[in-house]
Order: C-alpha cells, then sequence, then structure tokens
C-alpha cells in the first residue's frame, strides 16, 4: 500500500510549547473516523492529551462527520485513546506529574500500512518573550533565505 499525504498539523504547539520529547501513537478510530481522516477532514486545534487509568487518550480532537455514514456516523469531537507502551506511557505519567509540562498532539498522519497515527509529544509551555524570540528566529531567517536568492 503506498503511503498517504494526509498530515494534517497543530501548528499552535510549536508556537505556544517548547518540545521535550516525542512519541508515535495509534489511535483507536470507529470506521467512519478513518474515512474521515482519509480525506483529510480532520483538525487537531484546541487539542491535549491526558492519562487516565494508565491509559492516553486525546480530548476535542476534530474528526468531521463521514458525508456517506448512515446513522453509524461518530460523534465530531468525542474523546480517543491512543496506542502506546507501558514505557512510554510511565515516561508521560512521570512528566505529567511534575509542574508546567503537557502532552500535546503535534501531527496526525497515515502511515505506509494504511493506519492512522499522532505524533504527540512531552511539552512545556513557552512564556512570552519566548514566544516574540521565535518570531524574531523566525524572520531573521526569511530574511537570511531572501539575501540568499539575490
Amino acid at each position: 500500500m503506498k503511503a498517504s499525504n494526509i498530515n494534517i498539523k497543530n501548528k499552535r504547539a510549536t508556537f505556544d510549547y517548547e518540545i521535550i520529547e516525542t512519541f508515535v501513537a495509534g489511535i483507536v478510530l470507529s470506521g467512519t473516523e478513518i474515512k474521515s481522516i482519509r480525506l483529510g477532514k480532520a483538525g487537531l486545534s484546541d487539542t491535549f492529551c491526558y492519562i487516565n487509568n494508565g491509559e492516553v487518550w486525546i480530548k476535542n480532537m476534530y474528526v468531521a462527520e463521514y458525508a456517506f455514514g448512515s446513522y453509524n456516523n461518530h460523534q465530531i469531537r468525542r474523546d480517543r485513546k491512543l496506542l502506546l507502551t507501558k514505557k512510554e506511557i510511565a515516561k508521560m505519567q512521570k512528566y505529567n506529574q511534575l509542574s508546567g509540562f503537557t502532552i500535546v498532539p503535534l501531527k496526525l498522519f497515515i502511515n505506509d500500512k494504511g493506519l492512522a497515527k499522532l505524533s504527540v509529544a512531552i511539552a512545556r509551555g513557552k512564556k512570552e518573550y519566548d514566544k516574540r524570540q521565535s518570531i524574531k528566529e523566525r524572520e531573521d531567517k526569511r530574511m537570511m533565505d531572501r539575501a540568499m536568492k539575490k
């Protein structure tokens, strides 16, 4: 099976958070959810992950209703379970208990086998001056790229 070009990113994550470590997790989905994701009708804005009873869940992830779904269609913003190893969950739980750390989704994609995967990260919130620094670095890089093209 060929790799899909579905690549849904959480653009605010890298701006609002400093990424410490990333993991790739599977997602438990229903039939109409995976069909909507394959059509690219999903979003990661305003989403976050939490740990409950040794399981990692993603909250507030948007997956549009499948157009050809019948009464079996899914809820648009339901909690979905993430599939990670016990070792990864333990590491996330350790960081999550510390103050200032959170688990944020970065990217939703379809892998080579046709399965939906979610890239999640342990992150620390940035301060306002860190965000200004990120903007300044991005603008400086843009200026340098323009100078190189001339």
